[in-house]
């Protein structure tokens, strides 16, 4: 594996690392391990797997690594990152080194930062994009801390980012916390950006003239404005599953999308993509959305609209003619005309 170090430098008195600690050997740091030692730097991983772990305990893991130390924590944000970040302070020594590569919570970091400082340890947040191929590919990394932390960490981000110019896959995106917060904003535009490929997807569905879904997204992937990796990967999904039929239409989020949301509200930095993109995640949770049953509702209510009662399969399905309420101009509702804000009534709102 080649890296470009041509622009690399250390400054203050602690060497570049060459041995790391790696704490959570799951899907991604396990092959963020792999790709360390292809490139020729020595890695010591610590898991609560067995059959993943090198050494048994963090303490030994302290133990194995040469000083001043330096150790990467990947393992899920939230409590489990400050319980082991808490832990390790209580290991490291002054001089050594902390880099948080999880999805923490920028608000977090300087919290561990200092936390750490305490004891005279370092501290790096990096926020690190690629996952399950990242092995293959290399990882996007955005870091926050302080120019010399960084400088010592670079054979490591160097073996990590995608081969090519470091720029292109690399970030010392400001102070502490600022790595996080980076890659905050890069998981809100990707939900923006998996939002419009889906709605696309609906789309092309829904008129009935396009018979090939897969070859359109396919078509776009070369040449196009709206190419991307993203888009590889649903080409790739839809060969796999043309019709998304093994799939349920449920939407989980790491948070990072409601933090962006609610950093954009906190700055009044108008967000709409980003914050409907979150929104639509939350209604793929609903079997059967409340918020869906008021707007029928109210559609029925103000226009005469036809609804659908609920049945065994709470909407799904035809409903007779039957039970379907009258939609003639002489309802009520449809003569409601000014008191809906207008003297003209819209049926088709």
């Amino acid at each position: 594996m080649s890296t470009d170090t041509s622009t690399s430098a250390t400054t203050g008195s602690a060497s570049p690392v060459q041995h790391l600690g790696m704490v959570g050997l799951g899907r991604m740091g396990g092959g963020m391990r792999d790709r360390l030692r292809e490139a020729g730097l020595q890695v010591t991983g610590y898991d609560r797997d067995p059959d993943a772990t090198d050494v048994d305990s963090l303490a030994a893991l302290v133990e194995a690594l040469p000083t001043p130390r330096a150790v990467w924590v990947m393992v899920p944000a939230g409590d489990v990152t400050h319980s082991v970040i808490t832990e390790l302070a209580g290991l490291l020594e002054e001089g050594d080194l902390v880099v948080d590569g999880g999805n923490s919570k920028w608000t977090a970091d300087e919290e561990h930062a200092q936390q750490l400082a305490e004891r005279g340890v370092r501290f790096v947040d990096c926020g690190v994009s690629g996952g399950v191929w990242g092995l293959e590919a290399g990882y996007g990394l955005m870091c926050g801390g302080a120019e010399d932390d960084v400088a010592r960490m670079m054979p490591v981000f160097d073996a990590l980012r995608p081969e090519g110019p470091r720029e292109e896959g690399f970030v010392h995106a400001g102070i502490v916390g600022a790595g996080h917060y980076a890659k905050m904003v890069h998981n809100g535009i990707e939900y923006g950006l998996m939002q419009a490929y889906a709605e696309g997807f609906e789309l092309l569905l829904a008129k009935g003239i396009v018979t090939d879904e897969t070859g359109c997204f396919k078509a776009w992937t070369r040449g196009t404005v709206v190419r991307s990796w993203l888009l590889d990967l649903l080409v790739r999904a839809l060969e796999e599953d043309p019709a998304l039929e093994k799939l349920q239409g449920y939407v989980d989020d790491s948070g990072e999308g409601r933090w962006t949301v609610q950093e954009a509200v906190e700055n009044a930095v108008p967000a709409p993509v980003m914050s409907a993109a979150l929104f639509a995640r939350f209604t793929s949770r609903q079997a059967d959305s409340p918020a869906m049953k008021a707007v029928a509702a109210l559609r029925n209510q103000f226009g005469g609209h036809a609804v659908h009662t609920a049945g065994p399969s709470s909407g799904g399905g035809d409903t007779p003619e039957s039970e379907l309420p009258e939609t003639g101009d002489e309802t009520d509702a449809a003569k409601a005309g000014p008191t809906s804000g207008s003297s003209d009534v819209d049926h088709s709102a």
